[in-house]
């Protein structure tokens, strides 16, 4: 059985050869492997790991150059100014691009969010790239995955928090939710035009479309289940949509506790879910399995938290063994790590 066809069988909700891996590195960890293998390219590592997914970068930024502040402060295209970073040493080191400040965070007004300078256009990017991305990644005979990189992958409340913080925007949701929806409809704007414009260039050849915003902590959800469905749901399922027109599966990752929400994202016509992050209350991944596991496809679970950073191999060989046991049965499962594998592994 080739990739696609084991990946589409499990998404299905049958049992394919073998259980479809997805490989989620930071770039440190993946250099490291390419050492420790003695390989060249990322493409040589992934058929190393028999890796079933191959993700395409998506349309490339040809807007205004980042305005970059005299204190190193560099805005990305939200116009949110970020500081780089780093952690670690050596091979162990790794860069992470931080907030400073929330350009929003002191409009008091809907005009104000509206008149904001710097909202994003889908004119800034060029979406030529993407058919030849795609045509590279079939030629793999892989399953083709766009999901874009951190500042453009498809979410609402993220680019929200980023632009009025976090408190500030859940402060929002109860006093002040017009500016939320203002906001929130921007964002949205945005990610349908764009996402819409990536899908016509890719010409049908995407086969999976991954979304990323955290709805949840380690205890619960970051709102109440009213609250999302009365902000978020209908941009939810507005993406999705969008996506299942141009013939795409759909992913969705949120880290946190979300177990709330699943009966909604599996009404808005969510196929794939990940991470079931280990650690957080409320995700217990067996009774998820029994509750949703003919109606949605699970995809991660392996910690990053606790179990790879700070456990033994004999610890991870059975955390493996248990994930299969416990969420390969009857299909729809994609072993992968619960995030991206860190620097400090």
């Amino acid at each position: 059985m080739d990739a696609r066809a084991r990946v589409f069988r499990a998404l299905a909700h049958k049992e394919p050869d073998r259980v479809p891996i997805d490989c989620w590195l930071t770039r440190g960890v993946a250099a490291r492997l390419r050492t420790h293998y003695g390989l060249a390219t990322q493409e040589e590592l992934l058929q190393q790991l028999d890796v079933d997914f191959r993700y395409i970068d998506g349309p490339k930024y040809v807007g205004p150059a980042p305005q970059v502040h005299d204190d190193g402060q560099v805005e990305d295209h939200w116009g949110v100014p970020r500081v780089r970073v780093s952690t670690g040493s050596g091979a162990r080191a790794s860069v992470y691009e931080e907030v400073i400040r929330f350009p929003l965070r002191s409009a008091t007004t809907v005009d104000q969010v509206h008149v904001y300078p710097k909202w994003p256009s889908p004119d800034w990017f060029d979406y030529q790239c993407v058919r030849r991305q795609v045509a590279e990644a079939r030629r793999t005979g892989k399953v083709v995955v766009f999901m874009g990189d951190r500042m453009n992958r498809c979410a609402q409340l993220k680019p929200a928090m980023y632009l009025r913080g976090i408190d500030q925007i859940l402060i929002d949701l109860v006093l002040t939710p017009e500016i939320a929806m203002a906001i929130f409809q921007h964002v949205t704007d945005f990610y349908l035009e764009y996402a819409r414009r990536t899908f016509e260039a890719a010409g049908g050849g995407i086969d999976i479309f991954f979304m990323g915003d955290d709805f949840g902590t380690q205890k619960g959800l970051f709102m109440k289940p009213s609250m999302w469905r009365q902000f978020l749901r209908t941009s939810f399922r507005a993406f999705i949509d969008l996506a299942k027109h141009y013939g795409c599966k759909v992913a969705h990752h949120s880290c946190g506790s979300i177990q709330a929400i699943i009966p909604d994202l599996i009404d808005c016509g969510l196929d794939i879910l990940n991470p079931l992050q280990p650690e957080v209350a409320g995700m217990d991944r067996r009774e998820l399995k029994q509750q949703f596991g003919d109606r949605l496809c699970f995809h991660g679970s392996i910690s990053i938290q606790k179990t790879l950073p700070f456990g033994t191999p004999e610890d991870v060989q059975a955390e493996v063994r248990e994930r299969r046991e416990s969420l390969a049965p009857g299909g729809g499962f994609i072993f992968c790590t619960a995030h991206n594998i860190q620097a400090d592994t």
